[in-house]
């Protein structure tokens, strides 16, 4: 079974990943010296907190195992441990992206995970 954690990233930022063949975070994953993830029961309250009513933006699923050494299991909000990547994000670990929209009361839809 695979373990899938998601980043939530703008969608120019992730296009521009894309085009380069490897992430390297955005500007607070750049700022704090890894590329922050979340489970998926973690997912929702990470966008509620950095994102809220942020459009244009992408849910990445990533592949955990394929991440290796380079990830890491850190305390953060409440305690929890959220996976922290120190390094790019190779993108073959990338399992799928979807856009995260906002519904009518600024709330971001979330594909089933």
């Amino acid at each position: 079974m695979t373990a899938i954690i998601y980043k939530i990233c703008g969608r120019p930022v992730w296009e521009e990943a894309q085009r380069r063949g490897l992430f390297q975070g955005a500007g607070a994953d750049r700022s704090d010296g890894f590329i922050h993830f979340s489970t998926a029961s973690q997912v929702r309250e990470t966008a509620a907190k950095h994102f809220a009513a942020l459009s244009d933006l992408v849910l990445v699923a990533v592949d955990a195992q394929a991440l290796a050494g380079a990830l890491r299991w850190e305390p953060s909000r409440g305690g929890d441990l959220f996976p922290h990547l120190y390094g790019p994000l190779p993108l073959e670990a990338v399992l799928w992206t979807r856009p995260l929209p906002l519904d009518a009361h600024g709330q971001h839809v979330f594909p089933e995970l």
